[in-house]
């Protein structure tokens, strides 16, 4: 088995309490509201996570793809940490790590975690307009 681990920062104006709340505590009911056709076009159709952790106090998530789709007979799991870091300005920086735990000798090509990442990014890039477009949401 290998593993290929990828990192992702972003920073946004929203505080870290904010963006947690909607981005890990409420998005399985804000996706669909912001990004129907995300969840109509998703190309899988079956994926079972486990959540590893939740700390709402420092605003961290860490969960594990262990089954479905998105696994693509390749994988035999896909582990997740994300943080929510107060930013100087007061917005956030968040940070993220995502472990592709591959089966056997099979490597996983640069392309599939490039989708992979440009996806993520626009989750998170949709649900910063949302909250920047509706500033009484999740205070």
């Amino acid at each position: 088995m290998g593993v290929v681990t990828y990192e992702m920062e972003v920073a946004t104006t929203i505080p870290p309490a904010k963006i947690f709340k909607a981005f890990v505590l409420d998005s399985d009911n804000l996706i669909p509201k912001i990004l129907p056709q995300a969840i109509k076009s998703s190309q899988f159709k079956y994926t079972k996570q486990r959540i590893d952790g939740i700390d709402k106090e420092k605003f961290t998530y860490s969960y594990t793809v262990i089954e479905g789709d998105a696994l693509m007979n390749t994988l035999e799991k896909i582990a997740n940490e994300i943080k929510f870091e107060a930013a100087a300005d007061g917005g956030t920086v968040c940070k993220s790590s995502s472990s592709y735990h591959t089966i056997g000798d099979i490597e996983i090509k640069e392309e599939e975690i490039k989708a992979g990442k440009e996806k993520a990014m626009g989750m998170f890039k949709a649900i910063e307009a949302y909250l920047l477009a509706n500033s009484d949401a999740y205070n």
